[in-house]
């Protein structure tokens, strides 16, 4: 019964999304389980004449596609196949966590940003993650305390840009969901796998009683898992909005978990009930003959804008998927990476010379530091601006999701969201893991000299991100192409890969997302085992140093303007789809 179960939504994806091209009905089902594959291949991608959704589990994009066919928005599209993530791809993102958004508002041809990143708390102090050696704390400890919570964001957010772009009642959105809770669902390969992973967190109670059957035994691929208290949860959020995560028995719940040992935090129901989401202009920036478009700081769009700017100046588009077109491209990255890990953080407690960084004299300067050979070391430039600042010491796990959806009016969403780690803190609260995002400030507040990191921690301050949903405009302000993917540092690599593919080696989408990950960030080179053994070699020869396997995790989620419509594109890394109609 659960094998016809997991099949028919299977099957249902597969026939929902239109005839495409041949190398866009390939699928990536051979790494998964058998159980996975019966009924019907997931398609990674589809052309549809009038809506589209992509994400990283089937059940959140048929639940975006129903919100589409029931004429909703994008926006609203994202906001149900949100609440199905966090149902069903808990070790991810969720109610308990915090995404940046981009929307693309078809009839007035801008890109419309918000920010619904978690917050310290007003009792965080910058040193809360040091040992009572003054070092700062091992990960694994810190990953799982209290203090690793910031107060959650997605939510909000959400509510805030479904008041200005939703079509369909808030209340309506959560329909879907619910049921799918109350009900169950089929658990995937993939949350199986992190559900009895090696990951600090699958080891903790909440984990450990959430993922453990009745009769003792762990949920395995194809188990139906039912959430009740999940569901409670969406109905809740249904009636009340954020309030019902922010203020109340469940704000109340929330602090008393991240209060409780080891490492307590200092969250108070007044954080919660303060929390306040932020909407701005997109930042973006032309590329080429395009624009694209990101959120603003904190997010990692700027280092994505300035990766862009930086590969501008280099002749990238004449070189597709060769030894000197990565090579470019991990020199570009690396580049990038000196820049942002030193002068990024929340532009409201940090003067972040952003002007001065992707200044088109800077980026032309910063390419020009690219010789036929590797450079030994790169370290961050002096762009207009600049502050002296210490070096930074933040950990990024790759974690997280990213969705797209296009509605009939050609309004675009492109979301990123996160509970940070496998997980988040590991810690549960009427049925959503609690984030650990502000491990994503730096551990140590200052440098050997004592000056200052941007991205240490302070009261009320959102931590660094990489996080960088894309919308691609032509100079006409149409709509080309959205992106975004999960996967922590290396997300700036994999979205930026992604647009080289697609604006410079000219690359359907799908083709693009498959090209080999490369993430070069400092003096060691990340690379996927797929990437040519002959491009490898030539890497190798031109003196950068190679770290084989590592890259394989993105999520890139995407949909691209074509001739007879939208094309939608999954990534093949991870277990999602693209449905349209």
């Amino acid at each position: 019964m659960r094998r016809l179960r997991l099949a028919a939504v299977f099957a249902a994806a597969a026939l929902a999304g239109a005839a495409a091209p041949a190398w866009a009905q390939r699928a990536a089902t051979a790494a998964l389980p058998a159980t996975a594959r019966e009924g019907a291949e997931l398609p990674k991608s589809a052309v549809a004449p009038h809506a589209m959704a992509a994400a990283a589990n089937p059940l959140a994009v048929q639940a975006g596609v129903e919100v589409l066919r029931a004429g909703g928005s994008a926006v609203d599209a994202a906001v149900a196949m949100q609440a199905v993530l966090g149902l069903v791809e808990p070790q991810s993102s969720g109610l308990g966590g915090g995404a940046f958004l981009v929307f693309y508002d078809a009839k007035a041809r801008k890109v419309i940003a918000y920010d619904g990143r978690e917050t310290a708390p007003k009792g965080a102090s910058p040193d809360m993650f040091l040992g009572t050696d003054g070092k700062p704390l091992p990960f694994p400890q810190a990953v799982t305390s209290g203090r690793a919570t910031g107060v959650p964001g997605a939510i909000a957010m959400l509510s805030m840009a479904q008041k200005e772009h939703g079509k369909l009642p808030w209340s309506r959105l959560f329909d879907g969901p619910v049921r799918l809770a109350a009900e169950g669902f089929v658990v995937s390969p993939r949350l199986a796998r992190f559900a009895s992973s090696n990951v600090p967190q699958a080891s903790q109670p909440d984990v450990v009683a959430y993922f453990t059957k009745a009769d003792g035994t762990r949920y395995g691929v194809g188990d139906l898992l039912r959430a009740p208290a999940y569901a409670a949860t969406l109905r809740r959020l249904a009636a009340q909005g954020p309030d019902a995560l922010l203020k109340g028995p469940t704000a109340a719940k929330i602090v008393a978990r991240v209060r409780a040992d080891p490492l307590p935090s200092t969250m108070t129901t007044a954080d919660l009930a303060g929390y306040q989401p932020k909407k701005s202009d997109a930042l973006c920036r032309p590329y080429r003959i395009y624009l694209i478009c990101t959120p603003q700081l904190p997010s990692g769009g700027p280092a994505l804008l300035q990766l862009m700017g930086i590969l501008e100046h280099t002749d990238i588009a004449a070189h597709p998927n060769d030894v000197q077109g990565w090579f470019l491209f991990a020199e570009a990255s690396r580049l990038m990476y000196a820049d942002r890990d030193y002068y990024h953080g929340d532009p409201a407690f940090t003067d972040v010379p952003l002007k001065g960084l992707l200044d088109p004299d800077y980026l032309r300067g910063r390419a020009g530091l690219i010789g036929p050979t590797a450079a030994r070391a790169v370290a961050p430039g002096k762009p207009v601006g600049a502050l002296a600042l210490g070096p930074d010491a933040t950990l990024e796990p790759g974690g997280t999701s990213n969705v797209v959806a296009v509605d009939a009016d050609g309004n675009v969403a492109v979301m990123t969201t996160t509970v940070e780690s496998i997980f988040g803190a590991g810690r549960m609260v009427d049925g959503f893991f609690l984030n650990n995002q502000l491990t994503d400030f730096s551990f140590s507040p200052t440098g050997p000299d004592g000056r200052p990191a941007a991205n240490a921690v302070a009261p009320g301050k959102r931590p660094r991100s990489s996080m960088a949903p894309a919308i691609v405009l032509d100079r006409e302000g149409n709509f080309v192409a959205g992106i975004g993917s999960p996967g922590g540092v290396q997300i700036l690599a994999y979205v930026g890969k992604a647009l080289v593919g697609m604006l410079d080696w000219r690359l359907p989408m799908p083709e693009a997302i498959d090209l080999p990950n490369v993430i070069a960030r400092g003096d060691v080179v990340g690379v996927e085992s797929t990437l040519p053994a002959g491009i490898a070699d030539g890497l190798k020869a031109k003196g950068l140093t190679l770290a084989p396997g590592r890259g394989e995790e993105s999520g890139l989620h995407g949909a691209m303007r074509v001739e007879g419509g939208v094309l939608g594109a999954a990534d093949p890394r991870r277990e999602g789809t693209a449905i349209g109609f």
